[in-house]
């Protein structure tokens, strides 16, 4: 697929023009329509469709009753401002990932994804049965929306490098796009961290306004064209062990909804995070397949006093976190490490999580994380 079918007006369209030309959202004879923005490219491999099908499944589950229409990052506002369109009034419904709106509270990035943290079923564990959910509420109460987990992209790579990195020297200095709390540890390593969206990625990399960047893996890597502008591929990543995507509604709009309406919202929503997940699982593989044979792209292991120092960087984080003046901050660390610590135990062995060996010691209130690197050039760690 041509990148520039998705890059096209993601996050550089002007958003004013198209608002103003946009209808309020319409009730007539029963029948509800909700505007959705994304923070993806329009038609953008698993979290762009994903969007898209989650809003025609919601469609078509009510009857037509709940119609949602989706916008694309920047068709409406710019990509990174989907969460205050919800807050604020301009649209029903956001797709996007809570670590984005850390600055908002930094404890929106464990519902995203932890370093060193996580896998998938982990996270879907905690989320359903173990209080995430619940304390996930109690964050985003406070910005009358709620969320819903809407994808998860699994274990992600660890990005694009223009140059070879040989040692923890080689991060110094390096412009490098990771957002989250990955980003606080690349930070800890000595990179110079930013956000972008990901329709804004190719050209900083391209411009040298960027030395580095990381989005999610080679499915979605390959349709950017991140290839074209650097040849160095790292993975595994070790700070993204199995990321979420989510879906915010305005909670009071919700709540006012027929409650098979709410239901609707909610089921399609779980439904689409399984959905998504065996879409990456599946096409990602095959995407690494064209990038190293098609391509000429060199996947790397990082260096292995990286990986320690990352490995000591994530406790930092973890700790900093459970340490916060903020209870709701401080009560979702310590509800997630208590969580993580339960469901490592039920492995025989300590957890083998994104091509590093992972083993999580305590008594509920404390974690200490060791790494060893596993070697998994040329192929996504499972």
């Amino acid at each position: 697929m041509d990148r520039r079918s998705f890059i096209r007006g993601a996050g550089v369209a002007g958003a004013g023009a198209v608002a103003s030309s946009l209808a309020a959202p319409a009730v007539a004879q029963g029948n509800i329509t909700w505007r959705m923005v994304t923070t993806w490219p329009k038609n953008f491999p698993g979290l762009g469709v994903g969007a898209q099908r989650l809003a025609d499944r919601i469609t078509a589950a009510s009857g037509g009753r709940l119609t949602v229409k989706v916008f694309s990052a920047g068709e409406l506002v710019p990509p990174l401002q989907s969460l205050d369109a919800v807050i604020d009034g301009s649209a029903e419904m956001s797709h996007g990932a809570a670590y984005y709106w850390q600055n908002k509270s930094p404890a929106l990035s464990f519902f995203t994804g932890v370093p060193y943290g996580m896998t998938t079923p982990e996270l879907t564990a905690w989320m359903r049965y173990m209080g995430g959910q619940e304390i996930w509420d109690e964050i985003y109460d406070q910005f009358g929306v709620q969320g819903f987990l809407s994808g998860n992209t699994g274990t992600q790579t660890g990005g694009w490098f223009r140059d070879e990195l040989t040692s923890l020297d080689d991060v110094k200095g390096v412009r490098f796009r990771t957002p989250g709390l990955g980003g606080r540890v690349w930070e800890k390593l000595g990179a110079t961290v930013t956000n972008m969206a990901a329709g804004e990625i190719f050209q900083a990399l391209q411009s040298g306004t960027l030395d580095a960047a990381e989005f999610v893996g080679p499915y979605n890597d390959l349709a950017l064209g991140f290839h074209q502008v650097a040849k160095n591929y790292y993975m595994p990543s070790f700070v993204e062990s199995g990321l979420a995507t989510e879906l915010v509604v305005d909670k009071k709009k919700y709540q006012e909804l027929p409650e098979d309406l709410q239901a609707i919202i909610r089921d399609v929503s779980q439904a689409e995070y399984d959905q998504v997940a065996a879409d990456f699982y599946a096409n990602d593989p095959r995407a690494l397949k064209t990038l190293v044979e098609e391509h000429g792209v060199t996947v790397r292991n990082f260096p292995d006093d990286i990986m320690e120092a990352g490995a000591k960087a994530s406790v930092e984080v973890l700790e900093e976190l459970r340490s916060s003046d903020d209870p709701l901050v401080k009560k979702t660390a310590e509800s997630f490490v208590e969580a993580l610590n339960l469901v490592r135990t039920r492995t025989e062995k300590p957890a083998i999580s994104l091509g590093s060996q992972v083993t999580i010691w305590g008594n509920m209130n404390k974690i200490a994380i060791a790494t060893t690197c596993n070697s998994t050039k040329g192929r996504m760690p499972l």
